[in-house]
């Protein structure tokens, strides 16, 4: 315990030096870094893959779920995907020293707000080997050093993706100290990470919801965090049924582990007939389990019986709940009681409605005739994100490089005293 200790004392003093470094350091210098490491993402995609089949092979021997290892797996898409969020942040305007909201007050200074990094950000993550470069990049543009402490499932695959980023960093003349990541799968690393308040300026999370609730109990730094992903689709009764049936398969569908995919179906009473069976023929294709209210399970033979607690539950798998509702009055209060104010979307061609909705669903992104899909930070144009936050302070929804940042007031005067 003393040398996990010591060891991240020692982490926590190189990322508080080296972010002060990150934080003068010029655009240029960044993208040139962005870059670098992007490249050397795709000339080592062989031996990333080969490292993570390291790990996969290992996960699959300790009987990690199919959820998990469809996150952990590396493909040439993915790294390529890497590679390209990575190169998409370097050509987003630098978000660090630009200035706002200037204006004159009676005394004759003027009172501005400067955007400036946050310092260290530590992230936890789980699986997801790709977030060890999204992280990285981001951080980096953001003039943030970044303190990355991968999932034990991941070890092989997060060092192999380290060694591309110190790589670009060393090139570009910036400190590899600006982004570590822990070489210890021991969990007490973790506790220090979190309470090492002198160096480390907040903690993100990524990863399954005793993950994030531990972090968030324990915690002694700021927490930018999403505990589930209950999204919803609400299919209205004015609604185009060709896009209805696009959007809801897509949102379960595309990919079943994701925070963003679909995990509650709504659907109007009155277009119900016309679109459940149709629809749940799809996913009964697909390998979807169902379950239903009583009256979507008159429609849907094969639909077993909905609990409470379905309404409650992010599946991350191929479980659908359903609900047929009344009208839109209906729909909103489901999703406000149920929802983990994630993502939720509509489906309708009445623009009276799908204002309404966007008003009062109370949810970090919210969706008109969209798949729930759409809720990432390379599709919003981040470049790639840091995690989704669902609280209502500082950030919410994709975390990008705003995100990361924070503003301080700035004056300018001309020798004003106040008398």
């Amino acid at each position: 315990m003393e040398n996990i200790k010591s060891y991240m004392k020692t982490v926590g003093q190189q990322a508080r030096a080296a972010s002060r470094v990150i934080a003068q350091a010029d655009t240029n210098a960044k993208n040139r870094a962005l870059n670098n490491i992007a490249t050397a993402i795709l000339l080592n995609s062989t031996k990333l893959i080969a490292e993570n089949a390291k790990d996969i092979a290992a996960a699959k021997a300790n009987g990690l779920d199919a959820a998990s290892i469809d996150r952990l797996t590396l493909t040439e898409k993915t790294i390529k995907g890497m590679a390209e969020g990575l190169q998409q942040i370097a050509t987003l305007p630098d978000p660090i020293g630009s200035i706002s909201d200037m204006s004159y007050r009676p005394s004759g200074i003027q009172v501005g707000k400067m955007r400036v990094p946050l310092g260290v950000i530590g992230i936890i993550y789980e699986s997801r080997p790709n977030v060890t470069a999204d992280a990285a990049g981001l951080c980096l543009k953001s003039g943030n050093a970044a303190i990355l402490r991968g999932g034990s499932e991941a070890l092989y695959s997060n060092q192999a993706i380290a060694a591309c980023v110190h790589q670009g960093l060393r090139e570009a003349g910036l400190p590899e100290t600006a982004v570590q990541v822990v070489n210890t799968t021991d969990r007490a690393a973790v506790g220090e990470l979190i309470t090492m308040k002198e160096y480390v300026d907040v903690i993100v999370p990524r990863g399954g919801k005793s993950l994030i609730a531990r972090i968030s109990a324990e915690a002694k730094v700021p927490v930018i965090k999403h505990l589930d992903g209950i999204c919803h689709v609400y299919i209205d009764n004015e609604a185009d049924l060709v896009k209805a049936i696009r959007i809801a398969d897509n949102s379960k569908t595309h990919r079943y582990g994701v925070c963003n995919a679909m995990e509650t179906l709504l659907v109007n009473a009155e277009v119900a007939e016309k679109v459940l069976p149709e629809l749940c023929s799809i996913y009964l294709k697909k390998g979807v389990e169902l379950r239903g209210d009583d009256a979507a399970r008159k429609l849907v033979a094969q639909m077993k019986v909905a609990t409470e607690e379905d309404w409650h539950t992010e599946y991350l798998a191929p479980i659908l709940s359903v609900r047929v509702v009344a009208d839109l009055n209906a729909a909103i209060e489901h999703i406000n009681t149920y929802s983990s104010q994630h993502t939720d979307s509509i489906v309708t061609e009445n623009y009276t409605k799908a204002m309404r909705f966007l008003r009062e669903v109370d949810s970090a992104s919210v969706m008109v005739n969209a798949s729930t899909r759409f809720a990432d930070g390379f599709e919003y144009g981040l470049g790639a994100e840091i995690g989704i936050s669902t609280d209502k302070i500082h950030a919410r929804g994709p975390v990008g490089l705003e995100g990361l940042t924070s503003q301080k007031f700035i004056v300018l005067g001309n020798g004003q005293i106040r008398i």
